[in-house]
């Protein structure tokens, strides 16, 4: 496995020791590899090792406004947790375990569809099979129909894209994974 190298940096390098000084203490036995590693990024004031990582990437969010592209909205954290479920080259790389990330995660997928057209169930499947890496495109079609972004029939022989208005998150999101989505 390749090593990455993230650069750690404090600001008072006195609270940043009490801190980790304190979390040591409290351990029951001399932490581990990863342990170690959590508990400096707390230190530095980081929730864990991944959100110090997280941190450390610089943002994706795709070219540089050119001319008639609108500037690029602000993520919320959802909308950026949601950004990483997606890999290079655009697809759904995982099922998110949050709620939430989940229901942005479909939003992205919705705009695989084209509105003016109606999909038979096989074409639904390929598009979903296409734009997500995990094997679970029954889940995806079924979230798109539950959140109201595709509608089929009772009978499944036909589905349309819905066109909900979506928020300003969404938007941002929607942004964002198309900028990543040409960078690569």
């Amino acid at each position: 496995m390749t090593r990455v190298l993230l650069p750690l940096q404090t600001a008072d390098l006195s609270s940043f020791a009490k801190s980790l000084a304190q979390q040591l203490a409290e351990a029951s036995h001399p932490p581990g590899h990863q342990s170690l590693l959590n508990m400096l990024a707390r230190a530095a004031g980081h929730r864990n090792l991944q959100s110090l990582r997280a941190a450390q990437r610089p943002p994706r969010l795709g070219p540089v406004s050119q001319g008639d592209e609108p500037p690029a909205l602000p993520l919320s954290h959802t909308a950026r947790k949601a950004l990483t479920q997606f890999d290079s080259r655009g697809r759904l790389a995982r099922w998110p375990h949050k709620y939430s990330v989940q229901r942005l995660a479909m939003w992205v997928l919705w705009t695989r569809f084209d509105g003016r057209r109606i999909y038979i169930e096989r074409e639904v499947n390929d598009i979903l099979k296409a734009w997500s890496a995990f094997g679970d495109h029954v889940t995806l079609q079924r979230e798109l129909v539950n959140m109201k972004l595709l509608a089929r029939k009772s009978d499944c022989s036909e589905y349309l894209k819905q066109l909900p208005q979506p928020n300003d998150e969404v938007r941002a999101l929607i942004q964002a994974w198309r900028g990543l989505s040409r960078a690569t």
